[in-house]
This record gives structure tokens, C-alpha cells and sequence, in this order.
């Protein structure tokens, strides 16, 4: 997950980014041109789940607005130093959604984030079970027939998504777009293959079963099932 912050004051939230990094979020400060030219990486396929924080500024109104307005549907929430009842409600109204006050401790804005997501993806619960395979939306490890399953930052990733679009086909290129995005450091695109490969071996030697959940759609990409449910394709 890779969250854009807009705060003037970087000082100011030393310690938040710090507890983010250590969570394995990728973090990018931008500037007030970010909401007038910067927003296009934003509306591409599979940046949905890419978070906006938004720190105290004067036009703060004006930024949520530009966000809406062009269509970015990714979790927007705004830090506050304090507490204000009608200044929240305007800002949810607005479009923002979530508002948390000061002291803000990483932890509390990655469970609000998931929070976000999960509910954009349908999903109410903060995990999702497939067959054997229990994937959590919270950072956790899945579990499969009881064991918890250890996976790198980046197989997480792949598994998120496709753990938020269980029983539906996913394109590769999708897939990609959501993990790398933008981001300069963009590998060759077979590396998707290559995480793929690694989570069903993982998932295969630990299910009793052997199943190993990924399925190969030809054609079109993969998706996260048990043998029994029918496919959905997006």
C-alpha cells in the first residue's frame, strides 16, 4: 500500500511516518500541485486502495473537493490537530472519509485505511474465507488449515488483491497496476508470474487439501477460490 501525504508541516509527523514505514507503507509527501496536476496516477486501475492523509492547511476544503471531483474514489483522511464537531462533519460531508485527531499514532491510521477498503471492495468483516484459506485485510498473514502462512512484503501485496477480489478474475496487468503503480521502481511485468508462483506453493503446502487457491484464468489473469465457487470476472 503506498499513502500520499500533504502536510506542511513534516515536522509535525515524524513519529506517524515513522510507525507507517515500520508497517511496510510506502510514503510520498506532495505538494499543492498534487491536487491540480498530480491526480492521474490516482485514477488509474487498481491504485483504489492507495490512501490520501490530508494535514492541516487553509485550503484543505479546496483539496477534497479537487479529489472528488476528479473522480478519485481512494480513502481520504484528514488530520486534525483538534477536535471540532461541525468542522468534521463538513469535511465527511465534503468527501472526506474519516477525520482523526491529535495525537495520531500510525496503527490507528492503517486500521482506519483497511477499514476503508475492505467496505469499497464489499467486504464488512476484516477477513474473508476461502475454502480452507483465511485471508485478513488488517496486514495479517493468512491462515490455511490452521496455519498461519509467512509472506514478504511483496507477496502480501499480491495476495491482498487478489483476497479482495476473491472469486473473481483479475488481470495480470491489474494486478501490477495496484502493486507498483506509479512507483519509479517498477521491475519487468513476469514479476507478477514470479509472486504467483511463490504464493501457490505456499498456500499448496500448507493446505490438507494441496489446493493452492490461485487459479489461472488463460486469457484473462487469476483468481483467488476454492475449487467450488463459480467465477465472477471484472
Amino acid at each position: 500500500m503506498r499513502m500520499y501525504i500533504f502536510e506542511q508541516r513534516q515536522e509535525r509527523c515524524v513519529g506517524l511516518t515513522s510507525e507507517l514505514r515500520s508497517a511496510g507503507i510506502e510514503l510520498q509527501f506532495v505538494t499543492e500541485d498534487f491536487f491540480q496536476n498530480g491526480l492521474g496516477p490516482l485514477l488509474q486501475p487498481g491504485q483504489q486502495t492507495n490512501a490520501i492523509l490530508l494535514g492541516e492547511c487553509s485550503d484543505i476544503r479546496g483539496h477534497i473537493r479537487a479529489l472528488r471531483s476528479a473522480g478519485c474514489v481512494n480513502p481520504v483522511i484528514v488530520l486534525r490537530d483538534f477536535r471540532n464537531a461541525k468542522d468534521t462533519s463538513d469535511l465527511l460531508n465534503l468527501g472526506a472519509d474519516d477525520v482523526i485527531v491529535s495525537p495520531i499514532r500510525g496503527t490507528e491510521v492503517l486500521s482506519r485505511t483497511n477499514s476503508i477498503i475492505r467496505r469499497h471492495y464489499g467486504h464488512a468483516a476484516e477477513s474473508v474465507i476461502v475454502g480452507e484459506l483465511t485471508a485478513y485485510f488488517d496486514g495479517r498473514d493468512p491462515i490455511v488449515s490452521g496455519s498461519r502462512i509467512k509472506l514478504s512484503k511483496r507477496e502480501y501485496s499480491v495476495f491482498q488483491h487478489l483476497a479482495l477480489n476473491s472469486n473473481k478474475v483479475i488481470s495480470k496487468d491489474a494486478i501490477y497496476d495496484a502493486i507498483y503503480g506509479a512507483s519509479i521502481d517498477q521491475p519487468f511485468d513476469k514479476v507478477i508470474d514470479v509472486y504467483i508462483c511463490k504464493l501457490r506453493k505456499k498456500l499448496a503446502s500448507a493446505s490438507h487439501s494441496g489446493w493452492q487457491y490461485i487459479e489461472t484464468v488463460h486469457g484473462r489473469g487469476y483468481k483467488l477460490s476454492s475449487p467450488e465457487l463459480p467465477t465472477e470476472v471484472v
